[in-house]
């Protein structure tokens, strides 16, 4: 029993609620909405709603004649179409002041649309004899009296058919700012990685700095523990040198010889196997079967073989492939060469054996300031050109020097890469991805589109394509080089035209034109559950602009874009 009453209330309140709009629709001008009703209950009098001061019997309301520099008495008919809103002091025959504002006061004709979303329709398409369904589905724009266009009430199929695309979009759009939210979310992941790879980064550039000056002082003690040898033990000389460089080189020509023996073989192998081929072939064709291909072939065969084949030839080899047998072997005294005396022939003690001998003597610290002034000597040699690096390392660098200078240059250069990697990560953090960081996944994301004689290409932040489908190179229209925005107009639920902001990409510096400016492009982003582009064009002399959908530019509730909130009259 509780819940009838509940019910029974609230259905009381539904009646006195539909009974009060009923009243309210009845009391309102035609052409009037419900916004602009509380201007109209006075039935004897109406003011000006701009204009209080100016006042007229409220039997001049909708009477086809323009009495309110406004034009706000009349609300249904065309009578003060001639008011612009862009234009505040339109010229008229009417004794008003000029000084006044012209402006109207009313956005446009109101129709209800019951069962669809109502709107607005300009003053100049009222009673103009056109059925403006698009805007206007109950026909109420036109004169319902005799004469008029009778224009038949088209909102309830109209509104079912916008209901369901309105589901649709409604569908899109939630679909959108889910992925836009995804984006925000893998947006904030990149930076986060970024900034933990910074962290990273630091700590191990720390490290190889640490590192870097324990290689340093290594290389410093391994340089003077090898000067400390050299005084101390015996230095080679130029015969153990090139005894040690002919011993080499004789095994690279020893390598040699076996590798072009081994090519040699397999050659005459198949030479061989190619000449019983060709031997079987001559005794086994038919002579009387008359193809000239196949004579011309068995005669230049038989010039081949009169000259000798490959096996003849192998047959003489013997001699020399005993010879040769000898000299590839890999021992030592095959070259009858003893290559170890030579190597460590003792050579008479030079002038720089002596002056080592004589550093001996000296201070360590007098030893260490001649090699300081010999190391910078040599310096001076290599940036001169009189020497390269090269030489004055392998000249007078032992292994163990070379391991420790190339340690520490390893070191050096591992160390730079990181740097270099940690301002690329500082710098990108500075750079500016739109709000949230939500183009940050999009970077280098690229979109196309067929137009004509060429497909069009965008990657987000980065750059804009022209590519012919004819063949061709491709035509840079532009590189990223800010974010923008730009201002359109767009038709509210109540036609309406109002202005709205859309986010812009600007690319600019792209490919010189012909006798013209480099190229550029503007992309202007609308909402939409893909990237996608819908339009291309060239606005002017290779400026370029694109409408390019993207759940990024979605905000709002996706409800559309309305200047006035209020419930569709159904």
């Amino acid at each position: 029993m509780r819940h009838s009453g509940s019910f029974l209330a609230f259905l009381g309140i539904a009646t006195c609620s539909t009974a009060w709009a009923a009243a309210n629709d009845a009391s309102r001008p035609r052409g009037v909405s419900p916004e602009f009703a509380k201007f109209y209950k006075d039935t004897t009098t109406f003011t000006c709603i701009s204009h209080p001061a100016i006042k007229v019997p409220f039997s001049s309301v909708n009477d086809d004649y323009c009495d309110c520099p406004d034009g706000s008495d009349e609300p249904g008919t065309s009578a003060c179409a001639h008011l612009s809103k862009h234009s505040p002091s339109t010229p008229s025959d009417h004794p008003w002041d000029t000084d006044l504002d012209l402006t109207p006061a009313l956005p446009g004709f109101y129709c209800k649309n019951k069962g669809h979303k109502p709107s607005y329709v300009p003053f100049q398409r009222v009673n103009d004899g056109v059925c403006d369904y698009e805007a206007c589905c109950d026909g109420s724009d036109e004169w319902a009296h005799v004469g008029g266009t009778k224009c038949e009430d088209r909102c309830k199929e109209i509104g079912k058919e916008w209901r369901k695309q309105e589901e649709k979009r409604q569908k899109s759009f939630t679909s959108a700012m889910k992925k836009k939210k995804e984006l925000v979310t893998e947006a904030s992941r990149l930076r986060k990685e970024i900034e933990d790879h910074i962290n990273d980064l630091e700590t191990e550039i720390k490290a190889e700095e640490i590192k870097i000056q324990g290689l340093e002082a290594e290389l410093h003690r391994v340089e003077k523990a090898e000067r400390g040898k050299v005084v101390k033990g015996k230095k080679k000389g130029k015969v153990n040198v090139l005894a040690g460089l002919a011993k080499s080189r004789v095994e690279e020509l020893r390598n040699a010889l076996v590798d072009v023996r081994d090519q040699r073989d397999e050659y005459h192998s198949r030479v061989k196997e190619l000449e019983e081929i060709l031997s079987k072939f001559k005794v086994e064709y038919n002579p009387n079967f008359n193809d000239e291909g196949v004579k011309r072939a068995v005669r230049s065969w038989e010039e081949y073989a009169a000259k000798g084949t490959a096996a003849d030839g192998i047959s003489g080899q013997a001699a020399k492939d005993r010879d040769l047998d000898e000299i590839s072997k890999p021992d030592s005294d095959s070259s009858g060469i003893n290559w170890e005396q030579w190597e460590n022939e003792e050579e008479r003690e030079t002038e720089i054996d002596l002056i080592y001998k004589l550093a001996a003597y000296l201070p360590p610290s007098l030893v260490d300031y001649l090699e300081d002034k010999l190391s910078s000597f040599k310096s001076f040699l290599v940036s001169n050109g009189v020497l390269t690096e090269a030489e004055v390392t392998s000249s007078s660098e032992s292994k163990a020097v070379t391991e420790a200078r190339d340690a520490l240059n390893a070191a050096k250069s591992s160390l730079t890469g990181d740097q270099n990697r940690l301002r690329d990560h500082r710098q990108d953090l500075e750079k500016d991805y739109g709000p949230e960081d939500i183009f940050r996944p999009l970077k280098g994301r690229c979109i196309s589109r067929d137009a004509g004689e060429y497909t069009y290409e965008h990657c987000f932040l980065e750059g804009t394509k022209q590519i012919p489908k004819k063949g061709g190179s491709r035509v840079g229209m532009g590189n990223f080089v800010r974010f923008g925005s730009v201002t359109l107009d767009e038709i509210n639920n109540y036609g309406e035209l109002i202005p709205v902001e859309m986010m812009t990409l600007e690319y600019a510096n792209g490919q010189s034109c012909w006798n013209g400016p480099n190229r550029s492009t503007t992309v202007v982003l609308q909402c939409g559950e893909e990237e996608e582009i819908l339009k291309v064009a060239e606005d002017e002399k290779c400026v370029y602009s694109m409408i390019v959908t993207t759940p990024v530019a979605c905000t709002g509730s996706g409800s559309g874009s309305d200047s006035k909130k209020g419930k569709d009259e159904l």
